[in-house]
């Protein structure tokens, strides 16, 4: 499998928020890598106990500067890795770097509400963190669906209104606020598009990054957190049907 050239198309405006300078040097950190990336995999992995030793055709949709890509690899051994984002530049720097760590993958620039990829053409969908950019989420769960393989896979890691919603957030980072949604919605609209979710494979993370105290209270003054709170965090494994 040899890696593509970046494939761009024309992109509607509307289509997502661009992220903040500081968003887009902070995808690049360890923070990042360690604490946000690595943990929803291991958690989402989690979550599928009984799965096949790989996944022919893995995609992930919204790769950002491509840290995600070597670990799907890994996790997931696809014989076609492809890497999609809206960002050209953060799609081509991605693939420069997979390229001096011989990942070899296909890279196309599109949004995610509108997926250059053939119906039924995919294996493992990966979306992490990527979702509250998106200002038609409808639609982009609907593409999800289409380019999903029936019996596919869509591994969904995402930031809810509550934390998106808080003061550091809205002080670093750009997101379409009138579509955030709670954990309940998420679930919801993944479920309303058709995909199957059982209850044991949801999951909601209360990791110290979301946390507006970003974890101060529990890990200096010992105060454990709420039991009753609204969510800031939930990944969840969704199957499409094989009928």
């Amino acid at each position: 499998m040899k890696s593509t050239n970046v494939e761009l198309n024309t992109l509607p405006m509307e289509a997502h928020v661009e992220e903040t300078a500081f968003g887009k040097w902070f995808l690049r950190t360890q923070t990042w890598t360690v604490h946000v990336l690595d943990r929803a995999l291991n958690d989402l992995e989690r979550l599928m106990p009984h799965r096949p030793r790989s996944f022919p055709v893995v995609a992930d949709v919204g790769c950002g500067w491509g840290r995600s890509l070597p670990k799907l690899q890994e996790r997931f051994a696809p014989t076609r890795l492809i890497a999609m984002d809206i960002d050209p530049e953060m799609l081509a720097n991605s693939k420069s770097e997979m390229e001096g760590q011989n990942i070899q993958a296909e890279y196309i620039c599109c949004s995610s509400s509108n997926i250059l990829l053939e119906d039924n053409s995919v294996d493992m969908l990966f979306c992490h963190q990527t979702f509250h950019h998106l200002i038609d989420q409808e639609a982009a769960i609907a593409e999800f669906m289409r380019v999903l393989k029936p019996g596919g896979v869509l591994l969904f890691a995402e930031s809810t209104k509550r934390y998106i919603d808080s003061w550091i957030i809205r002080l670093l980072f750009r997101h379409p606020m009138e579509v955030q949604k709670t954990a309940p919605e998420y679930l919801k609209l993944v479920r309303d598009a058709g995909f199957i979710v059982p209850d044991a494979a949801v999951s909601y993370p209360f990791l110290w990054w979301s946390r507006e105290d970003l974890g101060v209270l529990e890990s200096v003054f010992r105060i454990a957190p709420r039991a009753q709170r609204e969510e800031t965090l939930i990944n969840l494994i969704a199957t499409k049907p094989r009928i």
